[in-house]
């Protein structure tokens, strides 16, 4: 099924006995974030200790291997998955020995100038050995003049644009950061005397850590023996967070931009019934991330809500297709229709999002063949119109159905029988944010208005999205 994929996630714990246990566990809570491969990396103060595997993170790590990641610091990676690019060389946390110390880095997001910074420094003699843009950081990292390791990393950063989260680990302390506009999610916490910090506050939840605070848009904090510093060498911009983080990539039970992620899905789903009201009988989601807009449009329009569709939740990453061909295969795989539910219904089904359009037109002759008279499709996002360069593997703007056709032409496509989005304003409007079509301010929109805040330095990532530089 063709869903958008979240970048990568990240965990880091400093000053804990049981860090790289722990730091697999925040992983396990982060595996929605990407399930390609992941990495961790400890420290015990001296050297530096690294596993990194492709696969998921409970098939990885077993107690013999974290029995080989010691130290009271860690910070770990999950990495999302997408075609072309699955190699171990770009796993991360990225561990790198240079003429000072020893530095692993851990990234979750997407530098809109990597490819003329690559080329800039391979003419100056670089080699690099991964194809991801997280490298391109390490080399400006140990390329600076600057005697500190932190001011190292400050001048590297000076020259990234884009959207970044990164961690670091050194034998000595542990450097959380956020790029100025804030686009990913980077959260601190506290367990016992350990400092924490993770993609998301779930990851929080599941070692029991107290959420403190989000670390703030341009921000660097240092944790090492002296304790915990905060830095603001960047020129504060406004902040543009990622908005499609509260509609699809962010797990419902985190907390991040100020707002619980689940409250801002269902509003997002009262608001979605009081746009695009339907004459139906029920209304059912499009599990899991169309849930909870679902139970706000049920809530909001007073039509029940019911489960007719069903997810399997063991699928597996690779599957072997029968030898005689069965219609919609993939997403059957997936999703079943639930007839005893749907056959006769007028069904209002809820999604977060149409990308290609092929899933929704899937789904729409699944429900259809379980028996119901009517299917009206809502979408709790606007149209996707942009491709977008901040950590996001969306598809070139080409194969986006909403670049090329209207709402009411995809309608016609996917076979329902009445299509309606969420507005732009809406949106705006469920996040306690909106300000006009023309100051959006707080949140990013480019995916659905084409109006990107930094601007995308490489020509080649404008022709293919994340070609070269694809974590």
């Amino acid at each position: 099924m063709p869903k958008l994929k979240e970048e990568c996630g990240v965990f880091g714990i400093y000053g804990h006995p049981e860090a790289a246990n722990l730091t697999y566990l925040g992983l396990h809570a982060l595996q929605h974030r990407g399930q390609e491969s992941a990495g961790i990396v400890s420290s015990n103060g001296t050297h530096l200790f690294t596993h990194r595997e492709m696969g998921l993170v409970n098939d990885i790590y077993t107690e013999e291997v974290l029995s080989k990641l010691p130290g009271r610091n860690a910070i770990g990676h999950v990495r999302y998955s997408t075609t072309g690019s699955s190699h171990l060389k770009n796993s991360q946390p990225i561990v790198v020995t240079y003429a000072r110390t020893e530095l692993a880095i851990a990234h979750n997001g997407n530098l809109t100038n990597a490819l003329t910074l690559k080329e800039e420094l391979e003419q100056s003699g670089a080699i690099f050995q991964s194809s991801t843009d997280t490298e391109v950081i390490v080399h400006l990292i140990a390329r600076s003049k600057e005697q500190s390791v932190i001011k190292r990393i400050i001048e590297a950063l000076m020259r990234c644009k884009g959207a970044y989260s990164l961690l670091f680990l050194s034998p000595e302390f542990m450097i959380a950061t956020r790029d100025p506009y804030g686009f990913r999610p980077l959260a601190l916490g506290k367990l016992e005397d350990a400092v924490v910090v993770a993609s998301e506050t779930c990851a929080f939840d599941l070692i029991e850590a107290e959420f403190i605070r989000e670390i703030e848009p341009g921000e660097i904090l240092v944790v090492s023996p002296r304790g915990v510093e905060s830095f603001k060498p960047f020129t504060e911009v406004g902040h543009k967070y990622c908005v499609f983080e509260f509609i699809y990539f962010a797990r419902p039970d985190s907390f991040m931009f100020g707002r619980n992620v689940y409250q801002v899905r269902k509003e997002l789903g009262k608001q979605l019934a009081r746009e695009q009201p339907a004459d139906a009988d029920i209304v059912v989601a499009v599990p899991d991330s169309g849930v909870p807009a679902a139970i706000g449009y049920s809530e909001e329009s007073g039509l029940p809500l019911e489960l007719g569709l069903l997810r399997n939740h063991y699928v597996g990453r690779t599957f072997i297709e029968p030898q005689q061909s069965i219609r919609n295969f993939g997403v059957k795989l997936k999703l079943n229709a639930i007839r005893e539910v749907l056959s006769g219904k007028r069904v209002v089904i809820v999604d977060d999002s149409i990308v290609r359009g092929t899933t929704s037109r899937k789904i729409v002759k699944m429900i259809r063949a379980a028996g119901a008279m009517e299917v009206h499709m809502r979408i709790s996002s606007p149209p996707m119109c942009f491709s977008c360069y901040y950590g996001v593997d969306t598809p070139i703007r080409e194969e986006l159905i909403a670049s090329s056709l209207d709402a009411e032409e995809i309608n016609k496509y996917i076979t329902s029988d009445t299509l309606g989005y969420l507005s732009l304003e809406g949106v705006m409007k469920a996040v306690e944010s909106y300000k006009g079509l023309d100051g959006n301010e707080g949140f990013c929109d480019a995916c659905f208005t084409g109006n990107y805040p930094v601007e995308i330095t490489d020509s080649k990532v404008q022709l293919k999205q994340l070609q070269l530089f694809d974590r």
